[in-house]
């Protein structure tokens, strides 16, 4: 089976926020990503990845899903939206990140509160830590799945080759700069 996306385009200013957000949690929440096992990262990577329809994305969670010992069935439903195959313990994280993606990362405070609510603060800031670093790589997979086709000759709708060139050749930049910046930026408890 085929899986269709349609993707979600970013501008480069979205990406820089995104990347922003990336290379803050990165810097801030390594032990709390620790938290989360690898299959559920994988799982939340899936969720958010079905939202934003990166084709690079979702082929490389899938084969790290199935490494992990996901289900077919679960990837299945990751892949399509659906979370009624998964592992209780993790529907609530998984939902709030999939709200996370639809609402571009404008999350809404007291889906947040569930979130702490059911897996306690730190555990809450690595499962947000992984949807924000999946969310970098799925608007940077998404400029590179553009590229790839326009040069294929099947221009993806809405897509614009200035915004997918800047975006490949901004990481070179941005990544580096955006991780000096938030390795001074003070740790802000989201939960206040």
């Amino acid at each position: 089976m085929k899986q269709q996306f349609n993707k979600r385009l970013f501008t480069l200013k979205e990406f820089t926020k995104i990347v922003n957000l990336a290379t803050y949690s990165i810097l801030k929440y390594r032990k709390e990503r620790k938290l989360i096992s690898k299959s559920y990262e994988h799982h939340i990577m899936l969720a958010v990845t079905e939202v934003n329809g990166c084709k690079v994305c979702s082929y490389a969670h899938t084969k790290q899903a199935l490494e992990s010992g996901s289900s077919k069935e679960e990837i299945a439903g990751f892949l399509s939206g659906d979370l009624s195959n998964s592992k209780e313990e993790e529907i609530i994280g998984l939902l709030f990140a999939q709200h996370y993606a639809y609402a571009d990362g404008n999350y809404d405070k007291q889906i947040f509160d569930k979130l702490v609510e059911e897996y306690g603060i730190e555990k809450a800031y690595g499962i947000l830590a992984n949807i924000r670093l999946i969310m970098m790589g799925n608007a940077y997979g998404i400029a590179y799945g553009c590229l790839k086709e326009r040069l294929s000759r099947r221009k993806v709708k809405g897509s614009k080759l200035i915004t997918e060139l800047m975006t490949l050749a901004s990481i070179v930049v941005l990544l580096p700069v955006l991780l000096i910046k938030n390795l001074f930026t003070k740790k802000v408890d989201l939960y206040k």
